[in-house]
């Protein structure tokens, strides 16, 4: 029998790209349930999600205004399947992806899927900057990732006090709790890119951000990697823009949050959202 999984999304004003990515779930290989958790939306994405889950009782709508992290471990929550597969709001799932997943799930071992970003001629070429830890790389974002359900709650969950990153934070905290790690580059999920240069700006400062919140967290995470190395990897125009706005992302978190209490993430249950 195919174990059940709990797909996650939080939506916060998606609502132009929410019917791409219902229709891509709606078309995967079950079981599965998909638990989309709103943050506060004011563009239609409630009611968009409401109609499609009166068609579809896969479907269900939850409501908890909160960051990302703390809103996926609020639909983690609710969740009933044995694997918990998370997706983002702007994603298109290729119709394989669960089933991908679900070939290479353990209850000991993170799937990481290959995520395609379109868009943008410009903004689709940089490379995704990758950080190692234990020979495997924690980079792997939450929009094509999936948890054993109960590794996650042991885990905590994602770490609420991040601003981005959160999925770095637990795929670290993961990886060094003793997880495996599958890279399974035929579970494909679609990407949307940055449709302008002031979210792609403001899209890297707060990747910059969190990726500070991760050495206050964890200490010199990235003393092992070669800046020469990431200016060459997107030595252009774009590249060079992104990681200038980055570190400005990098310092800012460094004068606001480097008094911060950065303890252990609790090891509790995560908050229910609202049905």
């Amino acid at each position: 029998m195919r174990a059940p999984i709990s797909v996650i999304v939080t939506i916060l004003n998606e609502a132009k790209h929410l019917p791409d990515l219902l229709d891509s779930l709606a078309a995967q290989e079950g079981p599965f349930e998909v638990l989309i958790v709103d943050a506060g939306s004011r563009d239609g994405s409630v009611a968009l999600v409401e109609g499609y889950a009166r068609k579809d009782d896969r479907f269900r709508l939850l409501h908890h205004p909160a960051s990302r992290g703390a809103s996926r471990n609020a639909g983690a929550a609710q969740a009933t399947g044995d694997y918990l597969a998370f997706i983002d709001g702007d994603c298109i799932a290729n119709p394989f992806w669960l089933k991908r997943m679900r070939d290479h799930a353990a209850v000991r071992r993170i799937v990481a899927g290959r995520t395609v970003v379109f868009g943008y001629w410009a903004f689709e070429r940089l490379q995704r900057v990758e950080l190692p830890h234990k020979g495997l790389d924690v980079t792997h974002p939450s929009s094509n990732l999936l948890y054993p359900r109960e590794a996650f709650l042991a885990l905590g969950g994602f770490d609420p006090r991040f601003v981005t990153a959160e999925d770095m934070d637990l795929n670290f905290r993961a990886i060094e709790g003793g997880l495996d790690l599958a890279y399974v580059p035929d579970a494909l999920v679609y990407h949307r890119a940055r449709d302008s240069v002031g979210g792609f700006l403001r899209q890297a400062f707060w990747n910059g951000y969190g990726r500070k919140q991760l050495t206050l967290k964890h200490g010199r995470l990235w003393a092992q990697y070669s800046l020469k190395r990431m200016i060459q990897q997107d030595l252009n125009f774009w590249g060079l823009l992104r990681m200038t706005s980055a570190v400005l992302g990098y310092l800012r978190c460094r004068l606001r949050e480097s008094d911060r209490d950065w303890g252990p993430t609790p090891l509790a249950a995560p908050r229910r959202a609202r049905a």
